[in-house]
């Protein structure tokens, strides 16, 4: 069967043509297709539309599909930062860590400390670390920022000093808004940090397992 493919960007330009002919059995799949066009596609990690829908490799073409091959797009991807330290955060640091040309709105939080002379934290920094990494990419992904970063301290923290901070870029305010809400939501909820007061070790929630 014929099958025309639509091309853009370097595949339109590497072809000389905005659209592809193939020439497939009946009942060729996505896979097919993409090993169909050979050094059309070299170097390039490639996916293609089906009636202008993204489709895995087992998808089955027919001759009435609009079809397209989509190089990368040229979206760009969320600046991400995440870190467990005792050292003394700054958020004046960490909200031009998520400083991006493409952001009309930065968001940050500070948690301090206060009414007492300090608080002590303590953390299994191994699983914290890997734990906030995910919590920044998925809120991230959530709620498509330019970039966000989040810090925990651990050790000593002073009254009026931070011990975690999260900072949210996105083109606009209600993302940026509620996508630094949910950063410091999850890590409160989720990363294995404790916190102790006056001797005493606060108790918190019980983390969720993910499904």
């Amino acid at each position: 069967m014929l099958v025309r493919v639509r091309l853009f960007a370097q595949l339109r330009e590497r072809a000389g043509a905005p659209v592809l002919e193939l020439d497939l059995p009946e009942g060729a799949r996505v896979a097919d297709a993409l090993a169909a066009v050979g050094d059309l596609a070299e170097g390039l990690p490639l996916v293609m539309a089906i009636n202008r829908e993204y489709a895995d490799a087992d998808a089955t073409l027919h001759p009435a599909d609009e079809l397209a091959l989509v190089p990368p797009v040229s979206g760009g991807a969320a600046t991400l930062h995440w870190r467990i330290t005792d050292e003394p955060l700054s958020l004046d640091a960490l909200a031009a860590r998520v400083a991006d040309p493409r952001a009309g709105a930065v968001v940050t939080f500070s948690g301090t400390t206060r009414d007492v002379e300090h608080l002590d934290y303590e953390a299994y920094a191994e699983m914290a670390e890997a734990e906030l990494e995910r919590i920044v990419r998925a809120v991230a992904a959530e709620h498509d920022l330019c970039a966000a970063a989040a810090e925990h301290r651990t050790g000593r923290v002073a009254l009026g000093e931070a011990s975690v901070i999260v900072a949210a870029s996105a083109p606009h305010r209600p993302a940026a808004f509620l996508a630094a809400r949910a950063l410091i939501d999850q890590i409160k909820a989720q990363l294995p940090v404790w916190k102790r007061e006056e001797g005493e070790w606060v108790e918190g929630a019980v983390p969720k397992p993910r499904s």
